[in-house]
């Protein structure tokens, strides 16, 4: 059965630019190795993650997030069984908030700024689909194997 979890968290004091470069590459091999896939969303002081994948190895992955110390405040945005993956193509994708796509993120946030923690799970993942489409991400998609 595959399960999707959606989730966010704050950011703990002491987060280098470079942290986030190893998060990814963390999550890019852990993932790929228990077959999650999802994307990650960085928005300076908020992470919003989808997760994608068994139900197990969700949760597992889940849980080891929750208990890594650069994270804080955690709470579960959306859970659900699913027939597919939106992120099929990604061990863990990247995507950054900027300027360039400020607009996108508050399109679906009822405050001024984004707060995924005010969102519906709806939302959150009307925003996940928006930014599958049109946002640039920071790592390239998986390498699939050719036949």
């Amino acid at each position: 059965m595959l399960v999707r979890l959606i989730y966010a968290s704050k950011v703990r004091d002491g987060l280098a630019p470079g942290d986030i470069d190893h998060i990814l590459a963390r999550s890019q091999a852990n993932n790929a190795r228990v077959g999650v896939t999802g994307a990650l969303c960085y928005t300076g002081g908020v992470f919003l993650q989808c997760l994608e994948g068994g139900r197990r190895e969700v949760n597992e992955v889940y849980h080891r997030i929750v208990g890594d110390t650069r994270h804080r405040d955690p709470a579960i945005l959306g859970f659900t069984e699913v027939t597919a993956r939106d992120f099929a193509d990604w061990a863990m994708g990247y995507v950054g908030y900027t300027a360039d796509n400020r607009a996108l993120f508050l399109k679906y946030c009822p405050r001024p700024e984004f707060d995924p923690y005010t969102m519906s799970t709806a939302s959150v993942e009307a925003l996940l689909h928006e930014l599958l489409g049109v946002a640039r991400w920071k790592t390239a998609r998986t390498e699939r194997p050719s036949s």
